[in-house]
C-alpha cells in the first residue's frame, strides 16, 4: 500500500514540472512592466539633507560657497531634470531654497529613489549679499537645514607662545594673569580666576606595619605616618606607620619589607581639606567686530610655555556685522572648558571677568622658587 502511495506522488511531481515548464517557455512572455508606455510625470522632489560650507565656520563675501545636497528623493536618477536655487531675505538672513525639478517618463531606469549626494555652486551677487550677515538653507518642508556666517574681512593665521610661570599653579594666587604687553605693543594674555570652594573631611586610620628586613640598628626609633598621595571620600583610608631611626636619616628599613597588618588598626581620624575650582581665561583685544574662525591650544603645561594657533578674521571697513565676539572688542577662550566665551548669554560673566582681569596680579616672567629649608 504505502509503495503505490510513493508511486503516485512521484508521478504526479513529474507531470506538474512538465506543466510549468511548458507554461513558461512562451516566446511572448518576458519582465513585466512597471509603468505604461504613455506614462508622464512632472513634479518636485525633495531632500533632508544640506550643507553650507566654504571651507571656513565664517565665510566671506568673496569667497566660493558650495551647497551639498544628500538624501534626495527624485523618483529615478533619470528622473531628475533641474535644481534650481531660489533666494528670499528676511531682515539679515539670505534663504536659500533648492527645488528639484521631476520629469519621468516610462523609460527603463534602474535607479535607488535617493540619488547619490550632490554638491552646487552657489554664486552670489553683490546685490544679493547686501546687508545680509547670515546665509541658510531649507527644504520644501521650511525644515532649516544649515546656516553659515557671511562677513566682509580677511583671514590672518598664526601661532605663538604664553608662558605660565609656576605661580598658575598655586591656587591662593588667584586671580593672576600674564604681562598683556611688550615693548608698547598689546599681546595676548592668559588670566586664572578661583570660581568658589568646596569643604570636605577624609577619614583616616592608622595601621600597624611591621618591618621583616631591618638594614640597620637603631639605639632610638620614632613613628613615621605615611600619609598616602591620593585620599579616597568614600572609604576609610588606612594610613600605615613604620618607624625610623631618630638620630640620623639612615636607612631602617627595605621599603619593600614592609607589612601591613590590618588587624591593628587606631581610632578614626579626620583630614579636613579643600577642593579649588578654578578656571583659566585666554584674552585678547581684537579689531573692532573682528572674531576667531578657528583657535586651539597645546602644550599646556604650567612652568613652561602655552601653544596658541588662532586664525583672526578682521573685518573690512565697510563691514556692518560683529562677532561672534565675546565683547565688540574682546574676545575670551575658556581653557578650562575647551569653548568660546561668546556676548550671547554670558554678558554677566564678560562684565565679571573684565573687572577681575584689571585687578589681577601680574605674574613675574621668571618661575618661583622658594628658597626656604625644608623642614
Amino acid at each position: 500500500m504505502f509503495g503505490s502511495l510513493l508511486k503516485f506522488f512521484l508521478v504526479a511531481s513529474l507531470w506538474l514540472s512538465v506543466f510549468l515548464f511548458a507554461s513558461c517557455e512562451k516566446d511572448t512572455d518576458g519582465p513585466l512592466d512597471v509603468m505604461s508606455e504613455n506614462f508622464s510625470y512632472d513634479g518636485e522632489g525633495f531632500f533632508s539633507s544640506a550643507e553650507l560650507d566654504s571651507g571656513k565656520t565664517i565665510h566671506l563675501s568673496k569667497d566660493t560657497l558650495f551647497l551639498g545636497m544628500g538624501k534626495m528623493w527624485t523618483f529615478s536618477n533619470c528622473a531628475l531634470e533641474s535644481i534650481k536655487i531660489t533666494y528670499s531675505k528676511e531682515d539679515s538672513i539670505l534663504w536659500l531654497m533648492p527645488r528639484l525639478n521631476i520629469h519621468a517618463t516610462a523609460e527603463d531606469c534602474a535607479a535607488p529613489y535617493y540619488r547619490p549626494d550632490t554638491v552646487l555652486r552657489v554664486t552670489l551677487s553683490k546685490e544679493q549679499m547686501q546687508g545680509i550677515g547670515m546665509i541658510k538653507v531649507k527644504n520644501d518642508a521650511d525644515s532649516v537645514l544649515d546656516s553659515i556666517l557671511l562677513r566682509r574681512g580677511s583671514f590672518s593665521k598664526d601661532t605663538f607662545y604664553v608662558y605660565l610661570d609656576s605661580s598658575f599653579a598655586d591656587a591662593h594666587a588667584y586671580p593672576l594673569r600674564t604681562k598683556d604687553k611688550k615693548k608698547g605693543k598689546e599681546i595676548p594674555s592668559v588670566i586664572r580666576v578661583l570660581d568658589s570652594l568646596t569643604p570636605r573631611v577624609f577619614y583616616w586610620r592608622t595601621m600597624k606595619s611591621v618591618c621583616t628586613h631591618r638594614v640597620d640598628m637603631c639605639k632610638k626609633t620614632i613613628a613615621d605616618t605615611v600619609y598616602p598621595t591620593s585620599w579616597y571620600i568614600n572609604d576609610t583610608n588606612l594610613v600605615p606607620v613604620h618607624y625610623a631611626c631618630a638620630d640620623s636619616d639612615s636607612v631602617y628599613c627595605i621599603n619593600s619589607k614592609w607589612e601591613n597588618d590590618s588587624t591593628e588598626l587606631g581610632k578614626v581620624q579626620e583630614r579636613p581639606d579643600t577642593i579649588w575650582h578654578y578656571s583659566t581665561y585666554y584674552t585678547e583685544k581684537i579689531p573692532k567686530c573682528g572674531t576667531f574662525n578657528q583657535f586651539s591650544v597645546s602644550n599646556y603645561t604650567i612652568g613652561d610655555r602655552v601653544r596658541f594657533i588662532r586664525e583672526l578674521m578682521t573685518p573690512d571697513k565697510d563691514e556692518s556685522f560683529c562677532g561672534p565676539a565675546s565683547q565688540e572688542e574682546w574676545m575670551v577662550y575658556n581653557m578650562s572648558k575647551n569653548q568660546m566665551v561668546l556676548d550671547t548669554g554670558s554678558v554677566a560673566i564678560l562684565d565679571s571677568l573684565k573687572k577681575i582681569w584689571k585687578k589681577a596680579t601680574v605674574a613675574p616672567d621668571t618661575l618661583k622658587v622658594d628658597t626656604s629649608k625644608a623642614k
